[in-house]
C-alpha cells in the first residue's frame, strides 16, 4: 500500500472499458482479500478453483476501497463501491497497461532460471534509497502477478524493477510487452521446466523472448560466462536490442569480477562495472549471489543510478525467505544453524545451494547436513537429473535427508556413509529430521515449492525453546 492515490474511479473505468456505481479513489491493489488493506481497490479474480466474487465481504471489512467484479452478486454491492468490467483477469491485464503507459519511470526486467528474486531483490533495495521505486512484491511474476505489479506502480516512481516467469513457450513475450523494459536481465538458463521443453537452447529462446519488447536504445544483461552467452547475445541483436552487457568473472565482462574472498556469510567483492571499480561486501553468500549483484549493479548503473551509493546499498540486503535466509535455533540438543532455501529448486540453485553449505564451518562437533524435497517439472529426464547431483551434494554435506520419488534416485546414489534417510513426502521425513539435528549442525533445506520443504522448515522452527522464541520477537 502507498499513501499515493494510484486510481480514480474515472480512470479506472476508462483503464478498463467498465462501468462504476460511484467516485472512489484507491491507494492500492489487491487480489486476496486476507491480505487486502485499507484503500485497495480489490479485484475479484475467478480461477478453476476458487472465485473472488465469493470474497468481497471480507474484502470490505478490510477496508477496500472499491471492487473490480464482472458480476454483481445479489445485494452485497448495493451500496458499496464497484467498477463492473467484462472480465476481471483481462480487466487487470487493462489496467497494468495503461500503469505502465503513463509511468515515466526507467523499466528494468528481470528473468531467468534461477535467481530471479534475488536480482530483483537487490535490484529494488538499492533503487529505493535513491527515489521512488515499484517492484513486484515477492514471486509475482506470472500471468495476474505482473499485470498486478504494474497496476500498483506509483505514477510518480523513478524507477520499476519487475520480474517475469514462465514454464511454457511464448509465456515471457506475453509479459514484457506488458512491462516494455528499458533493460531486460537473463540471470541464467538451466533445466528448470525442463518438461516442457525439449532442450536447454529451447528454453534460453523462451527466455530470449523478453528482448523483443524492450524499449529502443534498451539494454540486455546477460551473464557473460554462460555457455549460451553468445546465442542470447545474437538473439538480443536480432530481436534489435541497441546495447548488450556482459556479467562475470570473464575478461570480456562489461561488468566484471575483479576479485572476491567468500565466506559463510557472504562475499567482500572488488568489481569493473561499466568503467567504474566498486568495492562491497555482499552479506548473501555462495557464488550465485555474487553473480547476480553483479547483474544488479550494471542495471543501476545503465538506469542512471549512483554506482557508489548502490554498491553501499549492498551492503544492507537481507535474504528473500525461503531463499536462503539463515537462522540460528537452539533446540533440545543445542543450537544449530537452519538454511531455509526451501521456496524453491532446480539443479542449477540445488548446486549453489551446496556451494553455499560447503562454504559454513560446523560448530565443534556439528555436521553439514542437506534436507532435500523433489526438483518438479523436469520431465522424463527427472531422476536422471537427481542423481547428477549426487557427486557435488556428497562433497558438500555429511549427511543427507531426501524426501519424493525422485529424490530416491539422487538417494541412491551418494556414497552409503552420507545417506540419512529417505521418504515419501515432507510430512514423513519431518519427525525424522527433528530427533536428528543435533548441536552444531548446519542444516540446508530445499527442495521446489511443491514439495512442501517449508514443512520441514516449520518442524525445525519448533524445537526453538520457548525462551529463545522470546528472544527472537516470536
Amino acid at each position: 500500500m502507498t499513501d499515493a492515490v494510484l486510481w480514480i474511479a474515472g480512470d479506472a473505468a476508462k483503464a478498463t472499458g467498465g462501468e462504476t456505481n460511484q467516485d472512489w479513489s484507491a491507494t492500492g491493489v489487491s487480489i486476496d482479500s486476507r491480505t487486502t488493506e485499507p484503500g485497495d481497490l480489490f479485484i475479484a479474480l475467478q480461477g478453476p478453483s476458487f472465485d473472488g466474487h465469493d470474497f468481497l465481504g471480507a474484502a470490505f471489512e478490510r477496508g477496500a476501497a472499491a471492487a473490480m467484479v464482472h458480476r454483481l452478486p445479489t445485494g452485497l454491492l448495493a451500496e458499496r463501491p464497484y467498477l463492473l468490467v467484462d472480465d476481471t483477469l483481462g480487466a487487470l491485464w487493462r489496467l497494468g497497461a495503461v500503469a505502465r503507459s503513463r509511468s515515466e519511470a526507467r523499466i528494468i526486467a528481470v528473468t531467468g532460471s534461477a535467481g530471479k528474486t534475488s536480482t530483483k531483490e537487490a535490484l529494488r533495495h538499492c533503487l529505493a534509497a535513491e527515489a521512488k521505486t515499484a517492484a513486484s512484491r515477492s514471486s509475482l511474476n506470472n500471468h495476474w502477478g505482473v499485470p498486478l505489479s504494474l497496476s500498483r506502480m506509483d505514477p510518480k516512481a523513478a524507477y520499476g524493477v519487475f520480474e517475469l516467469g514462465m514454464n511454457n513457450p511464448g509465456e515471457i513475450l506475453e509479459l514484457a510487452r506488458l512491462v516494455r523494459p528499458h533493460i531486460a536481465i537473463i540471470t541464467t538458463v538451466t533445466t528448470a521446466h525442463i518438461g516442457n521443453f525439449t532442450s536447454v537452447t529451447q528454453i534460453a529462446d523462451a527466455k530470449a523472448e523478453i528482448f523483443r519488447a524492450v524499449e529502443p536504445d534498451g539494454t540486455a544483461v546477460l551473464n557473460r560466462e554462460h555457455p549460451l552467452f553468445h546465442y542470447l547475445r545474437a538473439l538480443a541483436q536480432e530481436a534489435g536490442v541497441a546495447h548488450v552487457v556482459g556479467f562475470g568473472a570473464h575478461d570480456d565482462a562489461e561488468a566484471r569480477l575483479i576479485s572476491c574472498d567468500r565466506d559463510g556469510a557472504g562475499s567482500t567483492i572488488k568489481a569493473d562495472i561499466l568503467g567504474t571499480v566498486v568495492h562491497y561486501r555482499l552479506p548473501l553468500p555462495g557464488w550465485h549471489m555474487v553473480a547476480n549483484s553483479l547483474a544488479a549493479l550494471a542495471a543501476l548503473a545503465l538506469a542512471g543510478a549512483d554506482l557508489t551509493r548502490a554498491a553501499a546499498s549492498i551492503e544492507s540486503l537481507s535474504p528473500v525467505p525461503g531463499r536462503g535466509a539463515q537462522r540460528r535455533i537452539t533446540g533440545p540438543n543445542g543450537p544449530f544453524l537452519l538454511i531455509d532455501d526451501s521456496y524453491n529448486a532446480n539443479p542449477a540453485s540445488m548446486r549453489a545451494a551446496f556451494d553455499v553449505l560447503s562454504h559454513i564451518t560446523p560448530e565443534k562437533g556439528g555436521r553439514r547436513i542437506a534436507i532435500l524435497g523433489d526438483m518438479l517439472e523436469l520431465g522424463a529426464e527427472s531422476d536422471r537429473l537427481h542423481a547428477r547431483l549426487a557427486p557435488g551434494l556428497a562433497d558438500a554435506a555429511d549427511q543427507v535427508f531426501c524426501c519424493g520419488p525422485h529424490m530416491a534416485a539422487l538417494f541412491a546414489a551418494l556414497p552409503k556413509g552420507k545417506r540419512g534417510a529417505h521418504a515419501s513426502d515432507s510430512r514423513a521425513l519431518a519427525p525424522m529430521i527433528a530427533h536428528e539435528v543435533r548441536s552444531g549442525d548446519v542444516v540446508l533445506v530445499k527442495g521446489s515449492l511443491g514439495s512442501r520443504m517449508a514443512e520441514i522448515v516449520a518442524a525445525l522452527v519448533e524445537l526453538e525453546t520457548p525462551v529463545q522464541r522470546v528472544v527472537n520477537g516470536e
